[in-house]
């Protein structure tokens, strides 16, 4: 293990610590672990994508892209994985967030989101949908 994958791994363990502008990041975590999660048959083209729009977002700071995707990964296996955090539950913790902190509805992207939405599965593409709805309600309250 380098230096960099040791650097990354501390930074994503004590982002609230580190992690200048943690909330923000976590916040777009939960947006884009919604999205995944939404589709039960996330591969690893999801977090290929995920890795795209991560060095997208944040162009000049490489341990920021590794914090945000190893974060959501964690929000992911939560959520598959254990029965303290579901999908309700992380929408619930989204629209909260975005009532305790107005200037999140900035860091929504939905043209990142829709990203998310390949598969075939008309399940999940329904819920995929419907996530971006809630999104795009709260975008257009907020905003106006």
């Amino acid at each position: 293990m380098g230096f960099k994958e040791i650097k990354s791994q501390f930074l994503s363990i004590f982002r609230q610590a580190f992690v200048y502008h943690h909330r923000s990041l976590e916040f777009r975590c939960k947006l884009f672990a919604a999205m995944i999660v939404a589709n039960p048959e996330a591969k690893n083209c999801d977090f290929t994508v995920l890795k795209e729009i991560a060095q997208e977002i944040y162009k000049d700071d490489e341990y920021r892209v590794e914090v945000m995707v190893r974060t959501i990964k964690e929000y992911v296996q939560k959520v598959i994985h254990s029965n303290d955090l579901d999908i309700d539950v992380l929408i619930m913790e989204i629209n909260k967030e975005l009532k305790a902190n107005k200037r999140f509805v900035q860091k929504i992207n939905l043209e990142h989101l829709r990203r998310f939405m390949c598969q075939q599965n008309e399940e999940a593409n329904l819920l995929q949908t419907r996530i971006l709805e809630f999104l795009e309600a709260e975008i257009r309250d907020r905003t106006s």
